[in-house]
Protein backbone atom coordinates (compact mmCIF):
# COMPACT_ATOMS: atom_id res chain seq x y z
CA UNK A 1 0.00 0.00 0.00
CA UNK A 2 1.52 2.98 -0.77
CA UNK A 3 1.87 5.74 1.69
CA UNK A 4 -0.67 8.89 1.53
CA UNK A 5 1.21 11.89 3.30
CA UNK A 6 5.09 11.34 3.54
CA UNK A 7 5.55 14.10 5.17
CA UNK A 8 3.10 13.30 7.85
CA UNK A 9 4.80 10.09 8.66
CA UNK A 10 8.27 12.23 9.39
CA UNK A 11 6.75 14.28 11.47
CA UNK A 12 5.22 11.22 13.10
CA UNK A 13 8.41 9.48 13.48
CA UNK A 14 9.83 12.15 14.93
CA UNK A 15 7.27 12.88 17.57
CA UNK A 16 6.94 8.75 18.57
CA UNK A 17 10.56 8.90 18.98
CA UNK A 18 11.57 11.57 21.00
CA UNK A 19 8.81 10.15 23.16
CA UNK A 20 10.47 6.56 23.25
CA UNK A 21 13.47 8.29 23.70
CA UNK A 22 15.34 7.22 20.86
CA UNK A 23 18.59 8.84 19.88
CA UNK A 24 17.68 8.53 16.07
CA UNK A 25 15.10 7.52 13.44
CA UNK A 26 15.53 6.52 10.08
CA UNK A 27 13.11 7.05 7.41
CA UNK A 28 12.71 6.86 3.59
CA UNK A 29 14.09 10.21 2.07
CA UNK A 30 12.81 12.63 -0.38
CA UNK A 31 13.86 15.99 -1.20
CA UNK A 32 11.16 17.63 0.66
CA UNK A 33 11.97 15.76 3.48
CA UNK A 34 15.72 16.25 3.13
CA UNK A 35 14.57 20.61 3.08
CA UNK A 36 12.50 20.05 5.78
CA UNK A 37 15.01 17.94 8.01
CA UNK A 38 17.41 21.17 6.99
CA UNK A 39 15.03 24.09 8.35
CA UNK A 40 14.73 21.76 11.76
CA UNK A 41 18.33 21.81 11.77
CA UNK A 42 18.77 25.34 11.50
CA UNK A 43 16.46 26.46 14.11
CA UNK A 44 18.06 23.68 16.42
CA UNK A 45 14.87 20.96 16.51
CA UNK A 46 17.21 18.25 15.98
CA UNK A 47 20.84 17.63 16.28
CA UNK A 48 21.64 16.39 12.78
CA UNK A 49 20.81 13.92 9.67
CA UNK A 50 22.26 12.16 7.23
CA UNK A 51 21.02 10.77 3.72
CA UNK A 52 22.56 6.93 2.90
CA UNK A 53 21.98 5.12 -0.43
CA UNK A 54 20.37 1.64 -0.42
CA UNK A 55 21.03 -1.15 -2.81
CA UNK A 56 17.56 -0.33 -4.69
CA UNK A 57 18.15 2.74 -5.72
CA UNK A 58 16.11 4.51 -2.76
CA UNK A 59 18.07 7.00 -0.26
CA UNK A 60 17.35 6.32 3.75
CA UNK A 61 17.33 9.35 6.46
CA UNK A 62 18.45 9.00 9.77
CA UNK A 63 17.42 11.67 11.81
CA UNK A 64 19.22 12.60 15.51
CA UNK A 65 17.14 13.30 17.67
CA UNK A 66 18.29 16.51 20.24
CA UNK A 67 17.52 16.47 24.19
CA UNK A 68 18.20 19.15 26.42
CA UNK A 69 18.52 17.83 30.21
CA UNK A 70 16.71 14.54 29.44
CA UNK A 71 13.50 15.93 27.59
CA UNK A 72 12.82 16.47 24.06
CA UNK A 73 13.39 19.61 22.34
CA UNK A 74 10.15 19.21 20.46
CA UNK A 75 7.86 19.20 22.43
CA UNK A 76 4.73 19.82 20.15
CA UNK A 77 5.74 19.37 16.48
CA UNK A 78 1.56 19.61 14.65
CA UNK A 79 0.98 18.80 10.43
CA UNK A 80 -0.73 21.79 9.51
CA UNK A 81 -1.18 22.15 5.67
CA UNK A 82 -2.13 18.31 4.29
CA UNK A 83 -3.33 16.60 1.07
CA UNK A 84 -6.81 16.64 1.86
CA UNK A 85 -6.74 20.53 3.04
CA UNK A 86 -4.00 22.93 1.46
CA UNK A 87 -3.38 25.98 3.97
CA UNK A 88 -1.61 29.20 2.55
CA UNK A 89 -0.44 32.21 4.34
CA UNK A 90 0.66 35.40 2.92
CA UNK A 91 3.80 36.99 4.41
CA UNK A 92 1.74 39.69 5.82
CA UNK A 93 -0.36 36.52 7.99
CA UNK A 94 2.76 35.01 9.18
CA UNK A 95 3.42 34.91 12.81
CA UNK A 96 5.22 32.82 15.71
CA UNK A 97 3.75 30.08 17.47
CA UNK A 98 3.22 30.30 21.14
CA UNK A 99 6.26 29.46 23.24
CA UNK A 100 8.98 29.91 21.42
CA UNK A 101 7.96 27.81 18.38
CA UNK A 102 8.68 28.03 14.27
CA UNK A 103 6.17 27.34 11.10
CA UNK A 104 7.81 26.00 8.58
CA UNK A 105 6.61 26.91 5.08
CA UNK A 106 7.04 25.61 1.65
CA UNK A 107 7.55 28.99 -0.53
CA UNK A 108 8.82 29.69 -4.29
CA UNK A 109 12.55 29.95 -2.50
CA UNK A 110 12.06 26.77 -1.45
CA UNK A 111 11.91 25.58 2.37
CA UNK A 112 11.77 28.18 4.99
CA UNK A 113 10.73 28.93 8.31
CA UNK A 114 8.76 31.67 9.27
CA UNK A 115 11.67 34.07 10.10
CA UNK A 116 13.27 33.46 6.56
CA UNK A 117 10.04 33.89 4.74
CA UNK A 118 9.33 37.07 6.51
CA UNK A 119 13.10 38.35 5.69
CA UNK A 120 12.82 37.75 2.26
CA UNK A 121 9.45 38.81 2.11
CA UNK A 122 7.16 35.58 0.60
CA UNK A 123 4.17 33.84 2.03
CA UNK A 124 3.53 30.16 1.16
CA UNK A 125 2.08 26.68 1.71
CA UNK A 126 2.18 25.85 5.75
CA UNK A 127 3.61 22.62 6.10
CA UNK A 128 3.86 22.22 10.21
CA UNK A 129 4.47 23.87 13.19
CA UNK A 130 6.89 22.86 15.77
CA UNK A 131 7.76 24.09 19.14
Amino acid sequence: MSMQDPVADMLTRIRNGQNAKHQQVVLNSSNFKVELARVLKEEGYIADYTIQALENKTKSMTIYLKYYQGAPVITRIKRISRPGLRIYKSVDELSAVPGFGTTVLSTSLGVLSHKAAKQKGVGGEVICEVA
